[in-house]
């Protein structure tokens, strides 16, 4: 018999009781948890609290969000105490982490909105810093997942929201265990298997407690591992790649003077790697300052700010070369500069005097994307000059024997500048752990033979490669299959073209086409002026971004002009005022480029703000990391880790629907991609890293077509599926199918026909499913548990933007056309049942079904001829929404134009409102403990209220 849930629970406490050393304490309830915090804050603190001091210290610590609390947790509380005395009150001791009280306790119970039971915590210092969330053997790792999201909506905040201090979760069915940060806005994907220094996993629960729930180790991952993310104001905790790194840096420091570099495939978030190990060696009392040192292309406005948080003033990001000195010759531990600066400091004879007392210091470098070709000079001066500097490198793809380039100072590989690879994590470790997508590689039709096979190009043939009907044809490409790889314009692409010259043709090209009305994409582009010269990528190494358009000499006026005119374009089209009269402004452009495509992941983008395609030549093609960056289209000679680095730009995690990375080439690169996978993890690594073709996933559809017809033969024998179980089967089977067709027609030649499922059957099967999901949500949440509910329906792989309410207007003034040119009853009837038959299917438009019903039966057949569908239903919608608030307003007694401030600042933001905003909208205040309540119950109603009448409009939600 397969193991329960409770034994899992049991054994998991003796593990951590008998074997790791926490003490077992029986906690009930939150009184329970009060009085245990109470006793040892005493003992850790060698303290004996009274009642009105313990109770002053609920009141500090029952103060703020999450990101507040964790701040809270590391720092000391200055408790006046009743004799008159001020002691400074420690939560927990993160110098020494492993001096702290460890307890193990599990079922308390916490009644918020509704009543919960937690699984297993850990206590230390009588504070609830972990959570583990156990599911019985079998069942989905995300169940779990779902279920702490339901907690932390539910009941973490009650009683003085001490479960609001759990820094990390730890989900596990026995068999998978995951770990993350307390961060409600994170998704499945970005929680964690641990691994040993090797990357390989630990996913057995027990082997997991030993490794990960060690005291002194779960101690040291809260204490020095989390990072609290300033800009972002939430947690983040290093992966185990990322902790072993740092390790490894922190020991070569404090036990060697040697250099050494870590090895950690691109997008496995280096830039966190690199800032947790600079701030841990500012800690280091023998470090006289830590240099982070990136290119100027790479210092963003999030890493600025970031590493400012930290260090306050520690980033200038001007070009002034004194700010620098000055910084290094002050009190700052850790000072962020760029390539650029430290070469003309160190080099420039003026400053000399001022950095002549840092030569014999111990200086830490740190190098962010250490591939880059300029490094060479660098290391080069800074050896020379700072006699006692200890250098690290990071690097996604490192510069070997195989790919270096000769330059000045010969071939130089990431070994020779920086000695040892300290950590090394390949793009097989990234993608086996799910840190990173896998890539799917097409190659264009025309270069194909009928058997699969590709085409011999003539590679040093610029002639051919330039040619405008060619890149004609490529473009019709583009415009006929880029909403398939895109998802319908969820995500961003890029180009990459060979040379300046080229992606004029390209830009030119799809400009004119749009001029034709032949698609209405938003292409921008960026390049810096130049000799068009022989195809210098050739060799693999992306060229570094140059921001210099000094002025014009007559081989740059005819692509200056052009970028001039392509800027203009960018300017109409987004209201913004760039131009390319000098350096310092070309930059300002790029940086608003980079700042539009990274905007993009943000919660409160706006739609009208997004670029379809970016155009590039070498810029953006390595170190930049946009997760609504889906595909790229290669026309370029990519080779080694020119072709890893850009390729990368498309695999960030992103929730279901971004299932890999599409790569488009245009030229056959076959043989390129497979030495650049042999190079950078394994000669046979090519299954492990691009996703399977087309045939693999159209079987495995049809072989889960099967498994569905099993439990459900037609669609409508999902009506006689009364069981919890038997429902999350159907559930299963049919998700199973959305995410195999997820990937099926993101491929060329996707087809229906290759499928034993129509798509009219397939929508049927969708309708029954959504039927099951929406059960789920009409429940009172205090009857949700239930297995139907910890099920993932994903619904963002089976959403369509393009049918909103605007194409449901169209077709009722199809229908209404219909009616005035005598159509039969017949017709009419079978017309208004396909509408309402779509708007049955459709995800967004669910929760307006009942009102586009109630308009299609009830005001439809009473519009006279001369009215337009569009205005009367814009009318009805308008009256309709006012009596929604309305009604909202007299259950929840609020205010009708507070009511409606909050629904336009969210619109506008994004967020919900605040507690007190709410409140505030309360015509009386309400009660101290019905408050948490009536707020929860108001936000609520808000969001259903917009998500009813606001979303998935289409044009009839956009301003005139």
């Amino acid at each position: 018999m397969p193991q329960t849930e409770a034994e899992l629970e049991q054994k998991l406490i003796e593990r951590l009781t008998t074997g790791l050393g926490y003490e077992p304490v029986t906690l009930r309830n939150a009184e329970d948890l009060k009085a245990n915090l109470k006793t040892q804050l005493e003992k850790h603190n060698h303290i004996k609290l009274c009642d009105t001091e313990f109770k002053s210290i609920l009141n500090h610590l029952d103060k703020g969000n999450v990101f507040d609390r964790a701040k809270r947790l590391r720092d000391k509380m200055e408790l006046s105490r009743d004799d008159g005395t001020t002691f400074y009150l420690e939560f927990l001791n993160t110098e020494h982490w492993c001096q702290n009280q460890y307890q193990v306790t599990n079922q308390i119970t916490q009644q918020g909105n509704y009543k919960n039971r937690y699984d297993v915590t850990l206590l230390i210092n009588g504070l609830p810093l972990v959570q583990i969330e156990l599911k019985r053997r079998g069942l989905e790792l995300k169940e779990a997942f779902n279920q702490i999201n339901r907690y932390q909506r539910h009941s973490y905040g009650a009683d003085n929201g001490l479960f609001q201090y759990v820094q990390i979760f730890v989900i596990s069915n026995g068999v998978n265990t995951r770990y993350y940060a307390n961060n409600r806005k994170q998704e499945f994907k970005q929680t964690f298997y641990w691994a040993d220094q090797e990357n390989n996993l630990i996913t057995q629960l027990e082997d997991f407690a030993d490794s990960f729930l060690e005291k002194c180790h779960v101690s040291k991952m809260i204490c020095k591992y989390i990072v609290l993310h300033e800009s972002d104001k939430v947690l983040m905790v290093l992966r185990p790649y990322q902790y072993y790194a740092v390790e490894a840096i922190i020991k070569r420091v404090k036990d060697t003077d040697k250099n050494g570099y870590i090895w950690h495939t691109t997008g496995s978030g280096k830039t966190l790697t690199s800032f947790k190990a600079a701030q841990i060696l500012t800690q280091i009392p023998k470090v006289h300052k830590v240099l982070f040192v990136v290119d100027r292309a790479d210092l963003d406005y999030q890493t600025s700010k970031e590493f400012n948080y930290f260090s306050p003033n520690c980033v200038d990001t001007t070009d002034n070369t004194r700010q620098l000195v000055e910084q290094m010759a002050g009190d700052n531990p850790l000072i962020v500069t760029t390539i650029q600066k430290l070469n003309r400091a160190i080099k420039s004879q003026k400053h000399e005097a001022a950095m002549e007392h840092l030569k014999d210091k111990r200086i830490v470098f740190i190098f962010d994307e250490c591939h880059r070709s300029q490094f060479g000079e660098t290391h080069k001066n800074i050896v020379k000059f700072f006699t006692q500097a200890q250098m690290f490198g990071f690097t996604g793809t490192p510069i070997f024997a195989d790919n270096a380039a000769s330059n000045e100072h010969g071939k130089r590989t990431t070994k020779d500048l920086f000695q040892e690879c300290l950590h090394k994590y390949v793009i097989t470790n990234a993608i086996a752990d799910e840190n990173v997508l896998k890539f799917s590689v097409e190659y264009w039709g025309k270069i194909k033979r009928k058997d699969g096979t590709l085409i011999t190009e003539p590679k040093l043939d610029r002639e051919f490669f330039e040619n405008p009907d060619r890149i004609s044809l490529i473009v019709d490409w583009i415009i006929a299959n880029h909403n398939r790889k895109t998802h319908g314009r969820k995500f961003s692409a890029m180009l990459c073209a060979s040379s300046v010259d080229t992606l004029i043709t390209y830009y030119d090209t799809f400009k004119n086409k749009q001029k034709q009305g032949l698609h209405d994409l938003r292409v921008i582009t960026i390049f810096t002026p130049g000799y068009n010269e022989e195809d210098q990528d050739a060799n693999g190494l992306i060229g570094e971004p140059d921001f210099n358009i000094s002025a014009d000499t007559s081989n740059r006026s005819h692509s200056r002009d052009k970028l001039n005119q392509f800027i203009a374009d960018y300017n109409q089209m987004y209201q913004t005022q760039h131009s390319a009269k000098d350096s310092q402004a070309f930059y300002a452009y790029y940086k608003d480029i980079a700042k539009r495509m990274k905007d993009r992941d943000r919660e409160n983008f706006q739609d009208q703000e997004r670029a379809d395609i970016l155009l590039v030549v070498n810029m953006f093609l390595t170190g930049f990391d946009v997760k609504k960056l889906n595909t790229l289209y290669v026309d370029k000679n990519l080779k080694y880790h020119g072709l890893i680095q850009a390729y990368s730009r498309t695999n960030r995690i992103l929730g279901e629907l971004k299932s890999q990375g599409n790569i488009v080439s245009f030229r056959n690169l076959k043989e390129n991609t497979d030495q650049a996978v042999a190079l950078f993890s394994d000669t046979n690594a090519s299954e492990e890293i691009f996703i399977e073709p087309y045939e693999y996933y159209t079987e495995k559809f049809n072989n889960g077509v099967q498994e569905l017809r099993a439990i459900a033969t037609i669609p409508n024998d999902v009506n006689k599926l009364i069981s919890e179980e038997d429902q999350v089967k159907f559930v299963k089977a049919f998700r199973n199918l959305i995410r195999l067709q997820n990937v099926s027609k993101s491929f060329t030649e996707f087809s229906f026909s290759d499928l034993n499922l129509d798509e009219q059957t397939f929508e049927d099967y969708k309708s029954k499913y959504l039927d099951i999901y929406d059960k789920t949500q009409s429940k009172p949440d205090e009857e949700k548990e239930s297995l139907v509910e910890e099920v993932d329906f994903e619904l963002e792989l089976i959403r369509r933007d393009e049918i909103n309410v605007t194409y449901i207007l169209e077709l009722l003034g199809k229908l209404q056309r219909d009616m005035k040119d005598d159509a039969t009853e017949e017709d009419y009837q079978n017309q208004k049942a396909y509408i309402l038959e779509i708007i049955g299917k459709e995800v967004q438009l669910r929760s307006k079904r009942d009102l586009l019903e109630k308009f299609i039966e009830e005001r439809l057949p009473t519009l006279e001829p001369e009215e337009k569908v569009e205005t009367v239903f814009q009318d009805f919608w308008t009256q309709e929404r006012v009596e929604a608030i309305q009604q909202l307003c007299i259950e929840e007694n609020l205010k009708v134009e507070a009511v409606n401030q909050m629904i336009s600042d969210y619109k506008f933001s994004g967020k919900e409102p605040l507690r007190e905003t709410v409140l505030n909208a309360c015509n009386e205040k309400p009660k101290l403990l019905d408050r948490k309540k009536i707020f929860a119950r108001v936000v609520s109603k808000l969001l259903d209220i917009i998500s009813k009448f606001d979303d998935s409009l289409g044009e009839l939600g956009e301003e005139e």
